[in-house]
């Protein structure tokens, strides 16, 4: 791999952005190996959750604008050009294991888009995020539209978007962009401490968890209620449930536990 750094311990995958001269902007070598990244993850059921994150003090600058610059200007080839992304974007967000973005310093255009397909995202004091397309006259796009408006709201989601302002970590917290801030030091040590955690969860119930939320927005309250007991059906016929029921009854200790809270 030229521009990422992928590597597993225990359960945890971790895939670096790994361009830093380059604030880790993203540029047609760094899309093809993530998305080989992801389609590898997804057939490998050992890997039970992913941390994404970047060298150098910044998790991503957004897209490589020398790149951008030479690429044919035509309408058809932009199209091309953000499917072949979106065929791992969309992945990644569906993606039915857990996934943690660790970001310290700049998470900038397609880097906060980046940012927002995970489901926890862990940031440093010095984290910034900006929806920087409206400065180059483009529309945000590796899923942000999918995903800003469900985390912040659609009128929230707009002013980002349309201000292209930067917004830092300890507004990011209170929006709900960010799920927590630790010192830079341990920003991708808690992430990987958060998605640890889920090795010991049962896959199934994540991976209905996610599913679900992902409909619920635009599901009608029945619909909503039919999900849940299709995937309780399943639930309640798994290894998992059976294997914490019986610890439960035995008087032992959950395996699934979450992390204790750490915040600077």
């Amino acid at each position: 791999m030229e521009t990422i750094v992928y590597s597993v311990e225990g359960a945890v995958a971790t895939l670096t952005l790994n361009r830093p001269a380059q604030r880790n902007a993203i540029d047609l070598t760094m899309r093809a190996e993530i998305a080989s990244c992801i389609e590898a993850l997804k057939r490998d059921r050992t890997v039970r959750a992913l941390v994404i994150t970047g060298a150098g003090g910044a998790f991503c600058g957004g897209g490589d604008l020398r790149g951008i610059q030479a690429a044919p200007q035509d309408g058809a080839a932009w199209r091309e050009r953000l499917h072949d992304a979106h065929s791992w974007v969309g992945a990644l967000i569906a993606l039915d294991r857990p996934v943690i973005a660790a970001v310290d310093g700049p998470a900038f255009g397609a880097g906060f888009s980046l940012a927002l397909a995970a489901d926890f995202v862990v940031a440093s004091p010095r984290a910034r995020f900006c929806l920087s397309f409206m400065r180059l006259g483009l529309v945000p796009d590796f899923g942000a539209l999918y995903t800003l408006p469900r985390i912040v709201g659609v009128q929230r989601a707009k002013e980002l978007m349309l201000s292209a302002r930067e917004v830092a970590a300890d507004e990011a917290l209170r929006l709900g962009i960010a799920f927590e801030i630790v010192a830079a030091e341990r920003v991708l040590a808690r992430a990987q401490a958060l998605a640890a955690s889920f090795v010991d969860a049962s896959p199934l119930a994540v991976s209905l968890v996610k599913r679900a939320l992902a409909a619920a927005p635009s599901a009608g309250l029945d619909a909503t209620l039919e999900l849940e007991a299709d995937a309780q059906a399943l639930c309640f016929g798994s290894a998992a449930h059976r294997e914490a029921v019986a610890r439960f009854l035995d008087k032992q200790p959950a395996s699934f536990r979450w992390p204790a809270g750490e915040q600077t």
